[in-house]
């Protein structure tokens, strides 16, 4: 969606009725900083929305004088967070967190702070003091450190919202793909793929094609595990064992979806129109050719949970933090699409 279409689908008069997205910084020492002041910065995604940043003032200002922006927000408490700010962008600040400036990695002060802004952002769209949620990258390995009990975003919204289905799923330009799998260890993929783990993600992508993006009746492809589709079980039986009988499923209760279909082609074919969605077996299997595709404008969506959260598929880059480079054209993807969640759900509920 342009800028321009974003705005007259907003429809909003004053400042007051426009949706509001919450921000998380990211891990402190990470580029999370740098590109969410370099994508607010942009006059046309303040437009679009309100937006509160859950995270530390202080280290946002040092981003923004490294990239030599001048602060453009306002600045509160974050015990104190309200959706009727009077300000289009304003940080609840987090000053009880100190991240060194000359951290450049994994460490758990930054790890604790970051889990504390997605925490209070989850609870606040469920609260709907704001309508959507942007994360910035986290450094998982940070998180490790700081004891937390999830292995990433995905997980700790699921567990946050008490969802029993969660999906994730990436946008690379006309390419949108779900994982059956996520965090696993590729060697013990075998110990959790079940036809349950398949069928999932089947139906909340059509799910979320049909809601989110307008599609009546979207084809999804899905992929095969094993080379060529396992070659009629010469390379594997998981094709005929689970991912075929969830596709019959998926087919029975109406789901528009094909496949097994070899992975090295199927991609290639939903770029080309063939399919409106793919879903992919495990992590590396969809996330390359998304990053391939689009790397720098890539989004990743969390689905089947009761709030919109999106993100910049990217990770912390901590090898070029204070340099000026970081892009934030991924960042500014994850915000315009989760405007349009949040406008689309909105008009949905206004229609019932």
């Amino acid at each position: 969606m342009r800028y321009e279409e974003m705005d007259k689908s907003n429809g909003h008069n004053s400042i007051t009725e426009q949706m509001v997205i919450g921000v998380t910084m990211g891990d402190a020492a990470g580029i999370g900083p740098e590109v969410v002041v370099k994508a607010l910065a942009d006059p046309h995604i303040r437009r679009a929305a309100k937006f509160i940043v859950f995270g530390m003032n202080e280290q946002l200002c040092y981003a923004a004088d490294k990239v030599e922006i001048e602060p453009f927000w306002g600045r509160h408490q974050h015990e104190k967070i309200s959706r009727d700010y009077p300000h289009k962008v304003v940080v609840a600040d987090y000053d009880e967190f100190s991240v060194p400036p000359w951290i450049r990695g994994p460490s758990k002060v930054a790890g604790e702070a970051s889990i504390r802004f997605c925490l209070d952002a989850i609870d606040a769209a469920r609260d709907g003091i704001i309508d959507a949620i942007v994360t910035a990258p986290i450094s998982k390995t940070s998180w490790q450190m700081a004891d937390a009990p999830w292995p990433g975003h995905t997980e700790m919204l699921a567990d946050r919202c008490k969802s029993k289905r969660k999906v994730m799923m990436f946008v690379a330009g006309p390419l949108k793909v779900a994982l059956a799998t996520i965090h696993e260890a590729l060697f013990e993929l075998r110990h959790k793929f079940t036809i349950g783990c398949v069928f999932e993600p089947i139906d909340l992508l059509y799910t979320a094609l049909k809601e989110t993006w307008g599609m009546e009746n979207p084809r999804i492809g899905v992929a095969a595990l094993n080379p060529h589709a396992g070659e009629g079980g010469q390379f594997g039986d998981e094709e005929q064992r689970i991912i075929s009988p969830a596709i019959l499923l998926a087919q029975e209760q109406g789901i528009n979806c094909f496949g097994p279909f070899p992975a090295d082609t199927l991609f290639l074919r939903a770029v080309n129109g063939e399919f409106d969605g793919v879903v992919a077996m495990y992590h590396d299997q969809g996330m390359i050719p998304v990053k391939l595709l689009d790397f720098e404008k890539a989004v990743n969506i969390t689905i089947g949970i009761p709030i919109i959260r999106t993100s910049p598929a990217h990770g912390t880059a901590f090898d070029i933090v204070g340099r000026n480079i970081a892009n934030p054209e991924g960042m500014k993807s994850a915000i315009t699409t989760a405007i349009q969640m949040a406008t689309t759900k909105k008009n949905l509920e206004l229609r019932v």
